[in-house]
Formats: C-alpha cells, structure tokens, sequence
C-alpha cells in the first residue's frame, strides 16, 4: 500500500524528521504500511494550523458549517468501498461489518450533527435589578483527540463531527495500529470542502505525538476513547494545562438473561453480543448473567452460536469473525483464557486458532465466579463469562461487582422487572431486550472506571462549548 502520510493544514505532508514506522495486516501478520512518525514539531505545526483556521470558522455562517458538514456525510458514502476497504484491512474487521456499519454510521454523525449547527444557543435569564442577562454557548478552541483501533474511524467521526458544529477546530492522534481510514477521512473531508487547518490527523505513537497533544497549552480539551489506565495517564497530564477532558473508558458489560425472558432469541443475540467485531468492543456483553433455572438452555445455544460463527480473512464477504489487531493483544487474549482455566471455569469452547494472522476462537467460560480475573478485568477478546443468578438482588450484586459502568443487557417479557432491573445497574447505557444498539441522537458514555462525558446527542454539545454570561445594565 502507499506509505502513510500526516494530513495538516489541508494537504498530505511526511513527519516532521521524516521518521515513519510499520503497521501490520493481522489476518497475515506482515508489514501492511508504514506510517510518519509524528513528532512534538508535528502536533505544534497542526495546533497552530488548528488556531488559525478555527477563529474563521466560529465567526462562520452556522448555515454554512451546517451546509460542509452535510457534505462531508455525503463524500464519506460516496467514497464508501475505499473507507470500508482500508477499515478492514487495517483493524481485522470483516468488510461485510465495515460497509454494512462503520462507514454508514460515520456519514450518519456528520448529518446528524451538520443539523446541530444552527440550534446551539443560550438563554436569557430573569435576575433581580435592572438587568438584561443572557448566555451565549461559545466554541472551545482547539480540540485534540485520540482514538483507538477496533473502531478507527467511526469513533474519530464522533469527535471530529460536534467539535466542528460547534465551531471549534480538532487536531486527532489515530491509534497506532490502525491509522489509515482516519488519514483518508480528512482528505475526503478537506475534499468536500472543509476548510484547511479544521481537521489534522497526526500519527505516530502515543508517547510522542499522543502526549504531545495532552501536554500542548494551545489545545482547550482532550476527548479520549481508549484503555483506562491510559485514560487516567491522559486526566493527570491534562491538569497541567487545565485541560477540559472527556474519557470513554474500558466496560465489562453485564448482558442479563431472566428466566422468563424469550430465552432462545436472548441467548442468540448473547453470541453477537459478546463477539461481534471479535469481542474488541468496549461494550461487549462479556459477562452473560443468567437465571440459574434456564442457564443449561442458555448456553447450549451460545455455545453452537459460537462455534458457528465464520472465522477468516477481512476481505471475505463470508466472514463474521476477524484476526485481532495485533500479536500483542493476541498473546494478552489467550493469556487470559489460560488463567480462566488455572482458575476453575470450565471452558465450553474455544481458544486458541493456529494459523497465519492474529485469530481466536470464540470461547465460552461457565462456572465463572465474580471473583475470578475474566469476571473482573476487560478482555476486549472474543473471550464470554457466563455467570449464574438465583434472584434479582443476587443478579443485581453480580451486575455491579466490577470496576467498569459502560453498558449492560436485560431480557425479560416482565416490563416492570426490566425497569426496576435498569434502575439498579451501575451503567451509562441499558439495553432492554436488545444489545449494542447506537444512534447518533442516542448520548453515550460511562460511569466509575469506565469514564465520564457523553458523545453523540444533545449532550455532546456541552462538551464541546463553554458558557458565557452577558449583563447589560438598563
């Protein structure tokens, strides 16, 4: 493939010292590309560019952001084969889930959003005295962004897309191991008439251009998705410049079966939950919490859902299952199933798949404890804990005894068990007799460790403006 470039200022350029480094095909493990190498220069070149550019475009018609941003959803589609191709490609993903989701969805955040434009306002406000006082929602600057690689450029479109409604400029560090689509959105983007300087992308490893981004006093705000230990390294360097951060963390995400739920319909949605896009999702329903009485039904279904599931190359329309990123995170995967089984759960099926590329077999533990490590501890491998409850107070003891607070699942025909059920789980999403459902309207988000601050939505807004209070004396 072409070898990787930085995109700054509207237009393709190599890092700063020339520096560039390998990134790897996992359904082969060889060298797809190389990349540049971004630099601290790098980051300062494309802030700067971002300054510029973003204090005449908040001074921008809102009809006229609204009118880009449309067109940027339109050219994403129009260019749909190639986004979906270097998706897949890049990250492991089948190409059947990169065109059918990823891309689609991505262009769905621009429209959504292109509409946003033209609604961000204030308010007026009744104070005691000769007052006339208002608020107006004003841009923050410049936004930096770091992404992570199971989704590259779907969650870059969830940052890049509010930043720009609002009237700021974004400056986003792909994730190492999967940079290419989003280098290709912002020239697709920057083609469809966004202004220079507004998007750069700046690869390069996170220790270097990552934390130059976090550390620049130019940048108002970092908005992460990624790991939570790199989510607190990011919140403590941030303080340093008072940074505004926003953080979408890890999950272990509880996916409830009751026993009176449709058990065969819930056990099959069970297996997508937990292992689509390999399980390298952070809300995959990697727990499946089931009512004791009905757990043997369950897991026979999950058990031949999983084994039936496609595993193969990314390119292949047949394939349900992908490689994993990489062979680092493939040796993290298989040594937790090893310490699954060093710990007493039972594996039903899976494991490891010898072959090229960086696959796993879909693995499915029972007896699993909430003690035990792949109970506790985020996999982010098609790795599925099944649990088992006798009561809605037990369920619900099981549902919170981890760290995380991304998402969860309930089924039941009981509406009001559903609700009281949602009402008690420490989670930022409940899904009721579905799983893993999105929407660009829909507020996303975590609570505990797996962060704080909500994407898409109305929500958004706010974490993208800053307020300003007005008096005028009468």
């Amino acid at each position: 493939m072409e070898p990787g470039y930085l995109w700054v200022d509207g237009r393709a350029c190599a890092s700063s010292d020339g520096g560039v480094f390998d990134t790897e095909d996992p359904a082969s493990g060889e060298v797809l590309t190389t990349l540049a190498r971004g630099t601290a220069a790098d980051i300062d070149r494309a802030v700067a560019a971002a300054g510029r550019a973003q204090v005449l475009w908040a001074r921008t018609d809102p009809n006229e952001r609204a009118r880009v941003l449309w067109k940027v959803g339109e050219a994403i589609m129009a260019n749909l084969e190639e986004l979906a191709r270097l998706e897949a490609i890049d990250c492991g993903k089948p190409i059947a889930n990169a065109r059918a989701i990823d891309i689609p969805r991505t262009a769905d955040t621009f429209f959504y959003f292109s509409g946003w434009a033209t609604k961000i306002h204030g308010e007026t406000i009744p104070v005691r005295g000769p007052f006339f006082t208002y608020t107006t929602r004003d841009p923050l600057g410049v936004i930096g962004a770091i992404t992570p690689w199971n989704f590259p450029i779907l969650l870059a479109a969830r940052k890049i897309a509010p930043a720009l409604a609002c009237g700021n400029a974004i400056v986003v560090k792909p994730p190492e191991e999967a940079s290419l689509s989003t280098i290709a959105l912002a020239r697709v983007a920057t083609e469809a008439g966004l202004p220079d300087g507004l998007l750069s992308v700046v690869t390069g490893l996170g220790e270097e251009a990552g934390a130059a981004l976090v550390a620049h006093p130019g940048v108002a705000k970092i908005a992460f998705t990624g790991g939570t230990d790199t989510g607190k390294l990011i919140m403590r360097n941030a303080a340093a410049t008072l940074k505004r951060v926003t953080l979408e963390l890890g999950g272990k995400s509880p996916n409830i079966v009751l026993a009176d739920a449709d058990v065969v319909t819930a056990a099959k949605a069970a297996v997508s939950a937990a292992f689509y896009n390999q399980g390298e999702l952070c809300t995959s329903g990697s727990r499946l919490v089931v009512e004791r009485r009905v757990l043997d039904e369950v897991l026979d279904v999950v058990a031949q859902g999983a084994r039936e599931l496609v595993a193969g190359a990314p390119m292949d329309e047949r394939t349900q299952g992908g490689p994993l990123v990489s062979a680092a995170h493939r040796a993290r995967v298989l040594s937790y199933v090893d310490r699954g089984l060093a710990e007493g759960a039972q594996r039903v099926t899976g494991g490891d798949l010898p072959g090229p590329g960086y696959f796993v077999a879909p693995t499915v533990f029972r007896g699993v404890t909430t003690e035990m490590t792949i109970a506790r501890e985020e996999i982010f491998g098609p790795v599925l804990s099944v649990l088992s409850f006798d009561d809605l107070d037990d369920c619900a003891r099981i549902a919170n005894a981890t760290e995380f607070g991304l998402a969860a699942g309930i089924w039941t025909r009981d509406i009001g068990k559903a609700h009281a059920l949602a009402a008690r789980v420490h989670a930022g999403t409940v899904w009721i007799n579905t799983y893993n459902r999105f929407d660009a309207a829909a507020p996303y988000g975590g609570v505990k460790q797996s962060g704080f601050g909500r994407e898409n939505g109305r929500a958004v807004l706010d974490e993208y403006t800053e307020a300003k209070t007005v008096w005028v004396g009468l």
